[in-house]
């Protein structure tokens, strides 16, 4: 199977599903529970509301970022080597994109209050957060592997 329908499946795959998701939210699905609650929260800025002084610039720079990091994975071959992975990255990324662009921000809706309050996140977060723990993952192998050769 050619890297590009690995890449393109799991960025799709992602992408939909994030998508299906918060349109569940959208459309009024709510959940209060004594430690997560599932709620519809607008986030205009990025990780725990940051940058959100920037308001509809923060759509173009995530944009320009995006690209970048894409050249930076296409140049280090991660999207060869890594090509699901890096969809789910992309996939994600795109989704929150998406909102940026379509709606009055980044839809998120999974709060976590048990011990402690956290910030609002949503599936497209923990897909981002989940490929970069397994690209490092994949880094620390390699390293591994060529020290021990």
């Amino acid at each position: 199977m050619k890297w590009q329908f690995k890449f393109i499946f799991s960025l799709m795959l992602i992408l939909i599903i994030d998508q299906i998701i918060k349109s569940i939210f959208l459309n009024g699905f709510r959940f209060n529970g004594e430690w997560l609650s599932l709620i519809l929260v607008f986030n205009k800025g990025v990780a725990f509301s940051m940058f959100a002084f920037l308001a509809d610039y923060l759509k173009y720079i995530q944009f320009l970022l995006l690209i970048i990091i894409f050249i930076y994975f296409y140049k280090e071959k991660f999207l060869f080597n890594a090509p699901i992975v890096s969809g789910i990255l992309f996939g994600a990324g795109l989704s929150n994109l998406l909102d940026r662009f379509f709606r009055e921000g980044v839809v998120d809706y999974i709060y976590y209050h048990g011990f402690f309050n956290f910030a609002v996140f949503n599936f497209a977060d923990v897909m981002i957060d989940f490929s970069i723990l397994m690209l490092i993952y994949k880094m620390i192998k390699k390293r591994d592997i060529e020290n021990n050769a």
